[in-house]
């Protein structure tokens, strides 16, 4: 491979890209690093919070800067943020310094694995998840697509069996 030896998950919320990462940088002997916790982590605040105080564009923009830092580390798995592809700067560092891994989550899944989850903004002030969910697939998909080296379906899928087709897609690309 001759980009840095980096995995970079993307795709909607509720795809799985933190407990999909998770468990694929144990299973390489990688350091695992979520986007939305090292921006928690640097400000010191939620991500909920950033939101409600910096709308969306102060929300991306910080974002775009941890991105644009963790990406220039070596050997990490990372999961990014779900609106973190609408970002062209982001697309242009994941995809220069990276495998990128596109973990396609039907709009049915997304709803399934956050309909009690409260700490994501847009769909928390959502007056319709559903139709916000379609919106969003529309916008972002063919932007995941346009980077993924790879593209890995998780819907009723165990995390084991994502993982284990993303190392084995690694190897054939290797």
């Amino acid at each position: 491979m001759s980009r840095p030896n980096n995995i970079f998950l993307i795709g909607p919320m509720g795809a799985g890209k933190s407990t999909i990462g998770r468990h694929l940088a144990q299973m390489l002997r990688m350091e695992f690093v979520d986007s939305d916790q090292e921006l928690e982590d640097r400000t010191g605040v939620g991500i909920d919070w950033i939101y409600d105080v910096e709308g969306e564009d102060g929300l991306r923009a910080r974002e775009q800067d941890v991105i644009a830092d963790l990406s220039l580390r070596s050997g990490i798995v990372l999961a990014t943020g779900g609106g973190a592809i609408n970002s062209a700067e982001n697309r242009k560092c994941l995809a220069a310094r990276g495998t990128v891994v596109y973990l396609y989550a039907s709009v049915e899944q997304q709803l399934n694995r956050t309909a009690y989850d409260r700490g994501r903004p847009s769909l928390q002030y959502a007056k319709n998840r559903r139709e916000l969910l379609e919106q969003m697939m529309d916008e972002y998909d063919k932007l995941y697509r346009s980077i993924a080296d790879c593209t890995v379906a998780t819907d009723t899928r165990t995390v084991r069996s994502v993982a284990n087709e993303i190392v084995q897609a690694l190897a054939t690309e290797a």
